[in-house]
């Protein structure tokens, strides 16, 4: 793995934002044998984490607390089922909190050969949180993880996809091989915390809003969701297309699901037509999030760095 600095870029203009190493483009990707295209099935196991992050009062709140519960208890079931009938591994995104409250959900993901990575402790939103704060919010979800299922994720995905500067290097501190919450190409790469040799780096792999049953279903009055609730058969359309198009670029198809809301029956289906879909494409790899991101760190890509905007 090359550690070179990336390509930086000073022009600036008078009175404009000064580019101080802007980083490049990222690298095309060579998939391993036949295939040219990647797809990933990620589920964030959230539960009722996200709802207590933001406002701990919901934990009084039966109605919106079984709501959160569907995933697990309901959600995880179906979707283990349907991943086994199409013989596929998938990785799920796990807060720590989830693991404590549901050992034998966990359990069943792992006897059940999926991945296992880290989503925070409490899904909490990272912004406004100092380096130290960042670093507890991570030791605290491995801790949960280990005690709860005897592992040490490879990957990491920041709750809510936010992540600050301080991220990469905690991470790399803490020896993780990928991260999966930035959003900047359609191809996985090696990020590194910093321009220059001598720089330490993990794999990233990108993620997108449009690709992430979120948007979608995810409604709770007076919690979270503007009360528009999509037709799954809108959504596998799109879903579809995204495919279609990142699978003819030689992509990386990244998907997010979370059980509480695409473990529910239509939604279901129609991520099977999906996985269907991916199927009938015989250049596409199929993989786990830590598969991809093993197999980028064993190409010779430079890697890109990410220094923080500086306006003069």
């Amino acid at each position: 793995m090359s550690e070179s600095a990336p390509v930086t870029s000073t022009d600036t203009a008078p009175g404009s934002p000064v580019a101080h190493n802007a980083t490049r483009s990222a690298d095309p990707i060579a998939w391993p044998g036949n295939t040219s295209a990647a797809a990933i099935l990620s589920f964030d196991l959230d539960a009722e984490a996200v709802v207590l992050s933001s406002d701990v009062t919901n934990a009084t709140r039966l109605s919106v607390m079984s709501h959160q519960a569907y995933g697990p208890l309901t959600g995880v079931p179906r979707i283990l089922r349907l991943l086994q009938r199409h013989d596929l591994r998938a990785t799920f995104f796990v807060p720590g909190y989830t693991a404590e409250r549901y050992p034998e959900t966990i359990a069943t993901i792992v006897d059940a050969g999926h991945e296992i990575a880290h989503h925070g402790y409490l899904h909490e939103r990272v912004r406004g949180m100092s380096a130290s704060e960042e670093a507890e919010m991570l030791d605290r979800g491995l801790a949960a993880l280990w005690r709860v299922a005897g592992l040490r994720p490879a990957g990491y995905r920041a709750p809510m996809w936010e992540t600050t500067y301080a991220t990469p290097s905690l991470l790399m501190d803490r020896a993780f091989m990928y991260d999966s919450s930035l959003m900047d190409c359609d191809v996985p790469y090696i990020l590194a915390e910093h321009a220059g040799p001598g720089a330490r780096s993990l794999a990233e792999i990108p993620v997108h809003w449009a690709l992430d049953d979120w948007e979608q279903y995810a409604y709770l009055p007076e919690v979270f969701g503007s009360g528009l609730i999509e037709s799954p058969a809108k959504v596998l359309e799109m879903w579809s297309l995204e495919l279609q198009s990142l699978a003819s670029e030689g992509g990386c198809f990244s998907l997010t699901n979370h059980p509480f809301l695409s473990g529910r029956p239509a939604r279901l289906r129609a991520l099977e037509q999906l996985i269907e879909m991916m199927r009938s494409l015989p250049s596409l790899w199929i993989a786990t999030a830590e598969e991809v991101a093993c197999h980028i760190r064993s190409l010779d890509l430079q890697p890109r760095s990410f220094p923080p905007a500086i306006i003069e």
